[in-house]
């Protein structure tokens, strides 16, 4: 993590994304804008949090970890997304782990003055509000999506959500073969048949497996496979 003290690109996010009136005066001076890189982490499950997050650049995957180690993808995120909302307005310690799947900018607000200057105002609590259910509502929409439709559909779906990110042309069009026991739990799938789609998405040239990584060659096929990506 790096903070980028420029504040000409902090006032591009605030006006490109619409949330500078989310903000009051009394906040203004406290936005802080950070850079992470790919494969950096925002949070980890179970820290404490001291800044709330708002994501204004690149692309995060959102997991879970058991006690025994094996993870749980969640969801992913693009801008504009919040990060650590549930767990300022409960009090709670991070929830699940957000990593930087792309380059990363997030304009990060400290806690102290969240309480001291935004817990009335009301803009700021009507934009976290939004986002709340909104996250709600994608998973909801998410658990439907894997009881309605085929394995070949959500995988589809997945591909498209993890390896791509317009907003940032160096992140890969590939997945690394060893996640593939973490792709199948969160499409809700066995790793055996998960493996028996990938084989045939590679007889369809859709994907190729190669050096360690699934590598996708076809995604105008993945996307008429499955018509939208659901998991973001």
């Amino acid at each position: 993590m790096k903070e980028l003290k420029d504040q000409e690109l902090l006032s591009y996010y605030l006006k490109n994304h619409q949330i500078e009136s989310i903000f009051n005066d009394q906040l203004m001076p406290h936005l802080i804008l950070y850079s992470f890189d790919q494969g950096e982490l925002i949070c980890s499950q179970g820290d404490s949090p001291q800044y709330l997050y708002f994501l204004v650049k690149g692309k995060l995957k959102i997991y879970t970890t058991s006690v025994d180690g094996r993870t749980l993808i969640l969801s992913f995120k693009k801008p504009v997304e919040v990060i650590g909302d549930i767990e300022y307005v409960r009090g709670t310690d991070f929830l699940n782990t957000a990593e930087a799947v792309s380059s990363v900018h997030m304009i990060g607000v400290h806690h102290q003055w969240l309480k001291k200057y935004g817990k009335d105002f009301s803009p700021l609590l009507q934009f976290l509000l939004e986002i709340i259910t909104e996250k709600f509502y994608i998973k909801s929409n998410s658990l439907s999506f894997n009881l309605m439709h085929p394995v070949e559909v959500r995988l589809a779906s997945y591909l498209l959500s993890v390896s791509f990110d317009e907003s940032d042309s160096l992140l890969e069009d590939q997945i690394s073969s060893a996640s593939l026991k973490d792709v199948a739990n969160f499409i809700g799938t066995s790793y055996r048949h998960l493996n028996r789609v990938i084989q045939q998405f590679c007889k369809d040239d859709l994907v190729e497996r190669k050096d360690g990584f699934i590598l996708i060659k076809d995604r105008e096929g993945l996307v008429s496979l499955s018509g939208h990506s659901i998991y973001e």
